[in-house]
């Protein structure tokens, strides 16, 4: 069973690239791909390009098919992603619009409806989230997160929503804390994914001034924002 993380992230040393690396251990080696979208230089933004190949009158861009010919050869992919503004980052949510299109993720058939092509994939998310789990039950954000992403994408490609694990509190002070929460959510996909059950925590994995999440909380590195947003 071949797997793909793919992550976006500006800082390779951050609390969510760790987790993608912790993660890409905990599974087979030989079975998975780790893909660093910020590190590859992908470009998020849907150009002209990209619209003429949504209208059927040109070709997709190269640097899409590649990302389709990924998965293609995969079984599960795994979304690890910081939260910013209840969502994910604007270079992941460019990557999905990018590259789950109509011709591909699914077709638009104006006798038959909508066919779904991605029934083969399983989809599991693994979010940085800066606020707490009560935080996020009591506002509804992750309900509209799952929905964004479970229900308006990996439902709507025919994909299988897999495991779902959220990193709460994720620029705590505490770091034993926090390395718990990161091995409990790696734990939860690993599992989901090749069933794994010993995880080992990756060094450095938790480490990392706080700069944004929890409200009203003053971090290592300055002032906490208000947004839920995790800059780790």
């Amino acid at each position: 069973m071949q797997t793909l993380i793919v992550t976006a992230h500006p800082d390779p040393d951050s609390l969510t690239a760790g987790i993608a690396r912790q993660l890409r251990a905990a599974l087979h080696p030989g079975e998975v791909e780790l893909v660093d979208l910020a590190a590859e230089g992908f470009d998020p933004r849907f150009g002209p390009a990209d619209r003429d190949a949504y209208r059927g009158t040109g070709a997709l861009p190269d640097d899409v098919l590649g990302e389709q010919q990924r998965l293609d050869a995969t079984d599960h992919l795994v979304l690890v992603f910081p939260v910013y503004w209840w969502s994910m980052p604007a270079l992941l949510k460019g990557w999905a619009d990018r590259v789950f299109v109509n011709g591909w993720a699914f077709d638009i058939d104006p006798t038959g409806g909508t066919r779904r092509n991605l029934g083969r994939l399983t989809v599991h998310l693994l979010p940085v989230a800066g606020d707490a789990a009560g935080t996020y039950e009591r506002h509804g954000y992750e309900q509209a997160i799952r929905t964004q992403i479970e229900h308006g994408i990996v439902d709507y490609c025919g994909a299988v929503r897999g495991e779902t694990a959220f990193v709460h509190e994720s620029e705590q002070d505490d770091d034993v804390a926090r390395r718990a929460l990161v091995d409990g959510a790696v734990q939860r996909i690993a599992r989901a994914v090749s069933g794994a059950v010993g995880v080992d925590g990756a060094a450095g994995v938790v480490g990392g001034a706080a700069v944004g999440g929890a409200a009203g909380v003053v971090g290592a590195a300055g002032v906490v924002g208000a947004d839920g947003q995790s800059t780790e």
